[in-house]
């Protein structure tokens, strides 16, 4: 059986050290006032336990008259050492205050395979 890692805003003790080190980066950088992160590796061809792919909705001012390529560009940059290591995939969903509604993001897809190890 997999088990789904989501956290809030404050994160659970559910979160993995990758997990962790994530929400730490992000919220530092952005302040923001919604953070969901999940970690979708169990959905993917890796072992056990592994923190590879993420999918991240954050919601901050710094988005504010921002593209959405550049929002993510910005996210990408804070994980930068991350995506360079540990983590293969990130999902980002970023929006500025002023367009987020509470909405959720779309459901991510199946695995079409490989090995990410």
């Amino acid at each position: 059986m997999f088990r789904r890692m989501a956290s809030s805003a404050t994160g659970t003790a559910t979160e993995g050290p990758i997990q962790q080190l994530i929400r730490k980066k992000l919220s530092s950088y952005f302040q923001p006032t919604h953070l969901d992160i999940v970690c979708e590796s169990y959905m993917h061809n890796v072992p056990k336990g592994a923190e590879k792919h993420f999918k991240v909705q954050i919601v901050s001012d710094k988005f504010e008259g921002v593209s959405v390529i550049q929002r993510h560009r910005m996210v990408n940059s804070c994980l930068a050492e991350e995506l360079a290591g540990p983590v293969h995939a990130l999902r980002i969903d970023a929006h500025p205050p002023s367009k987020f509604t509470g909405q959720q993001p779309a459901p991510s897809p199946a695995c079409r395979g490989g090995g990410h190890l």
